[in-house]
């Protein structure tokens, strides 16, 4: 069913992430309110798995919505960031039972992400409405020698930021007059979990694991490391399976060395002069750095721009660090902050007006091992 032109469409975009939840509620392209639901690490604690924190985000998200004023009833659409699901290729998926259930399930590794798609069925089932997830974190481009590891069988995966990246890649290229099919661009998401992606003429070419663990450290995840080491956690009898998964994806990096995944904390410290605070800091931003240039490998080295958004890079000491290591590969663009609310409200509208036409997600992932 797509909505008269004349009439503007009231979307309601939802963003799970390791620490807040975002949302904005738009009519058509036009941003009515935008809010971040923060949730206190001490409260996320008290829910063993990402999945039981679907009730409690759910709950929030519409306790905020009639704290603004405005009624779930009134929304049109429901857009999420997906999550959780098998690998797909990028573009915008109808919510499906089956998409909801894999979802559920975490079919692709566990991320607050997975939430949003549920939270989303569930007012549409409600309200008798239509709900959508576009460019989840599971949509796979990767080229075949990117996927290779030491041990057969096991191979690295794509796991992204995806809906940021693309907006920020089409928002770049838009400025500059390019195509983005045409362009070569290294995207660095720094937020509480971290991507830094080779995109390559456009398509996502290769990338740091958010979801399975791979990449630099960031606020939330404890990143590469010496894996004997981790072998060594994980027969310690110091954790279980579940204590050490947190320990290195959910409360690594600055939440493990510092209490917070928050870097206004941390750099408050800096400036206080706290020097344990300083070498942590730096180190997280070298790490970023040496990411950056195994992309410009990937890309062999034609790199338009290299193009720094997410909350992170608000912070100007880290944009002029991460500068001084990688200026010398290509121009360095700042994005400050996430445009994914922005780019879920636009994918939303375009099938609302019939300029797009979703997808249906199958549950057979995009790629399933090399056929020779």
């Amino acid at each position: 069913m797509h909505m008269p032109m004349d009439k503007k469409i009231r979307i309601l975009a939802v963003n799970p992430g390791s620490t807040s939840t975002k949302i904005a509620l738009f009519d058509d392209n036009a941003d009515v309110f935008t809010e971040s639901i923060y949730h206190a690490p001490e409260v996320l604690k008290t829910f063993p798995e990402i999945q039981d924190q679907l009730s409690y985000r759910r709950d929030m998200v519409e306790k905020t919505i009639e704290l603004k004023g405005f009624a779930l009833t009134d929304v049109d659409v429901y857009v999420g960031r997906g999550g959780g699901v098998l690998s797909v290729t990028g573009g915008i998926y109808e919510i499906t039972d089956l998409l909801a259930d894999h979802a559920s399930r975490g079919m692709n590794g566990q991320h607050p992400a997975q939430l949003a798609s549920q939270i989303c069925k569930q007012f549409a089932d409600k309200y008798g409405k239509r709900s959508f997830i576009i460019n989840p974190p599971d949509v796979d481009e990767f080229e075949d020698v990117s996927r290779v590891t030491g041990i057969k069988g096991i191979y690295r995966e794509s796991h992204i930021h995806a809906l940021n990246q693309k907006e920020i890649a089409l928002r770049f290229c838009h400025s500059r007059g390019l195509k983005y099919e045409e362009a070569n661009l290294i995207i660095c998401h720094l937020g509480g979990g971290i991507s830094i992606t080779a995109h390559k003429k456009g398509r996502m070419v290769d990338s740091n694991d958010i979801i399975k663990g791979s990449g630099p450290m960031s606020p939330t995840r404890a990143g590469d490391m010496a894996y004997m080491k981790i072998v060594d956690m994980a027969f310690s009898g110091a954790y279980t399976k579940k204590q050490l998964t947190d320990k290195l994806n959910k409360d690594g990096g600055l939440m493990d060395h510092f209490g917070t995944a928050d870097a206004r904390d941390v750099r408050k410290l800096r400036q206080s002069g706290d020097k344990y605070a300083d070498i942590i800091f730096r180190g997280m931003v070298y790490q970023n750095a040496k990411y950056v240039g195994a992309m410009a490998v990937a890309l062999k080295g034609e790199v338009d721009a290299i193009i720094l958004t997410g909350g992170l890079s608000n912070g100007k000491d880290l944009t002029d660090l991460m500068t001084e290591y990688i200026s010398w590969i290509a121009e360095i663009v700042v994005m400050p902050g996430e445009f994914e609310l922005e780019a879920l409200a636009a994918g939303a509208l375009r099938v609302m007006r019939g300029e797009e036409q979703p997808k249906t997600y199958t549950g057979v992932p995009v790629w399933n091992g090399f056929e020779f």
